[in-house]
């Protein structure tokens, strides 16, 4: 049996949750489903639609706001009553916070930044994602699975499984972070794993008055401004818009590149978009090699004629 944690925040879904559950799915074995927090029936009900065997909710006013030790004490005594042969994760900032200590306290290996089940193994990317390696894991374990490593529309739902309250006990006593808002330091930050379209710039922008471009056709489509590396290094736009091994991880419906040339630090942050769409001068530039579609051209030409049509 695979064990699925829930991650939500406000009675909302984090998408990556829907993935790391797909994933499951695909490793053949009955799936069940941990939510934790408080006053977390709206969600559990929300997850029950899904083709799982049973949702297990622990419910405690401890567990209002996360917090590392909450989640690790929630944790250890529902993995040690279920007993899973595998506990799966998105490899979200939360989970990165509290799955090492819970992996140390139920004794079980880690297997973090998974991109696929592989048998009883699985799939990550090494050295900035220039290689893959297969991960062979003996006995009981975790893993946690990259944002768009798998789909969220390919989690298999139509189940009716039943919500079933967790028989666990926290002593808030032992809990000794005192939670703030998350991320309160940056509270303008967007988090870009959850759009549905996106829009990111790169070197062939060429400067800083022309990204008012990018933003005409993001907001024209809807979409979320992003960009490669070199553009928030040099601080036209702030860090939380990066996307790269050393930014965010999307998997948005829509993808579009400007002026991105395709280096592989950027491209294993986009590469689970569904459709990517590239735009760029140079005819022999490598995000030509994952696009679906792509335009070899003038952006500052393709652009304003995209703009002006989605107008319409």
């Amino acid at each position: 049996m695979i064990l699925v944690v829930a991650e939500h925040r406000e009675g909302k879904l984090n998408r990556a949750t829907l993935e790391t559950i797909a994933a499951a799915q695909s490793a053949g074995s009955p799936v069940k489903v941990a939510v934790l927090g408080s006053g977390v029936d709206g969600v559990a009900k929300e997850l029950a639609a899904a083709d799982v065997a049973e949702v297990l909710t622990i419910d405690d006013a401890a567990l209002k706001e996360y917090t590392a030790d909450g989640f690790v004490l929630a944790l250890e005594q529902l993995i040690g009553r279920e007993n899973p042969e595998r506990v799966f994760l998105p490899h979200t900032y939360q989970t990165r916070d509290f799955a090492p200590a819970l992996a140390a306290r139920v004794k079980r290996p880690l297997v973090t930044d998974c991109v696929a089940v592989k048998g009883n193994g699985y799939v990550r990317p090494m050295f900035q994602g220039k290689m893959q390696a297969d991960v062979a894991v003996e006995g009981p374990h975790m893993a946690t699975f990259q944002i768009g490593a798998f789909r969220a529309d390919a989690m298999k739902s139509g189940g009716s499984a039943q919500v079933k309250p967790a028989s666990v006990s926290i002593d808030a006593s032992k809990i000794r972070q005192k939670p703030e808002a998350p991320f309160k330091e940056a509270k303008q930050a967007v988090d870009l794993s959850q759009a549905e379209r996106i829009v990111s710039v790169g070197r062939g922008i060429k400067g800083q008055e022309h990204l008012q471009l990018a933003q005409q056709l993001a907001q024209a489509m809807g979409a979320e401004l992003a960009a490669s590396r070199p553009i928030c290094d040099a601080g036209w736009l702030p860090m939380d818009r990066q996307i790269g091994s050393s930014g965010q991880t999307v998997a948005p419906k829509l993808y579009v590149a400007l002026g991105i040339s395709g280096a592989i630090q950027h491209l294993v942050g986009m590469k689970g978009s569904r459709t990517i769409v590239a735009i760029n001068k140079d005819p022999e530039a490598p995000i030509f090699e994952i696009a679906d579609y792509g335009i070899a051209g003038d952006l500052f030409e393709v652009v304003p004629a995209m703009i002006a049509e989605l107008n319409k």
